[in-house]
């Protein structure tokens, strides 16, 4: 059951329609479910923020980047797969990420061709995160086509959160993370749109602006769970 959410923005500050229903008699046990929270958006945008801030609120948060780090550096099968397709990104039998990311970022049909090896794992380990939690799950995905995926995960009620941000906040957040400007915007051409995000979102936060209306409206989503999740 997808839950019907309002827009959150800078400019409104408030959440419009966002309570999903209460399951009525005759629920089926999906809908009785704790809802799953996936939190999406590009570099820069903010996600890592929100998701500590729903963390420190209580809420269990997996990061799928994480895994995806995980996975490059630990599955045997995902290095074998990598290591055949882009040998020169090996050193001393591990992936090397940063030239491995120079690769797929610059050419759309390699980044394609990673994300075929990985995402699977990724989305595996997702789904036993999410099947093996009874607290409200927030899942951090930083991909549009993995975020879409690992909604299909979900049995029950869903809340899609995209974080957006004007272009010059995200690449200025990430240079100040220690990116290189270039690469950055490399990525950010390579990653969806933040229109692309609102197309699949139920619940937009706009984080271009002061951190404080952010906050609450990461408190207005952390109420609404609490209160009908």
């Amino acid at each position: 059951m997808r839950t019907t959410v309002g827009f959150l923005s800078q400019a409104e500050g408030t959440v419009r329609a966002m309570a999903p229903e209460v399951p009525s008699d005759g629920a089926t046990d999906a809908d009785r479910a704790p809802i799953r929270i996936l939190l999406g958006g590009g570099i820069g945008a903010g996600k890592t923020a929100v998701g500590e801030a729903l963390s420190d609120r209580g809420f269990s948060v997996v990061d799928a980047d994480r895994i995806g780090h995980d996975v490059l550096e630990n599955d045997a099968d995902v290095i074998a797969a990598v290591a055949e397709r882009w040998p020169a990104v090996m050193v001393d039998g591990a992936v090397d990420r940063p030239r491995l990311a120079a690769i797929v970022f610059a050419e759309p049909a390699e980044l394609e061709a990673l994300e075929r090896i990985v995402h699977p794992r990724i989305l595996s380990e997702v789904a036993r995160r999410l099947t093996t939690s009874t607290f409200p799950v927030v899942v951090e995905i930083p991909l549009l086509p993995l975020a879409q995926r690992a909604g299909d995960l979900v049995e029950g009620r869903l809340l899609r959160v995209a974080i957006v941000a004007d272009a010059d906040t995200r690449l200025a957040r990430a240079v100040a993370r220690g990116g290189d400007p270039d690469d950055v915007i490399e990525r950010m051409a390579a990653q969806a749109t933040d229109r692309e995000w609102a197309s699949w979102a139920d619940v937009i936060i706009d984080n271009g602006g002061p951190w404080a209306v952010t906050e609450a409206s990461v408190d207005a989503i952390v109420e609404d769970v609490r209160t009908h999740g």
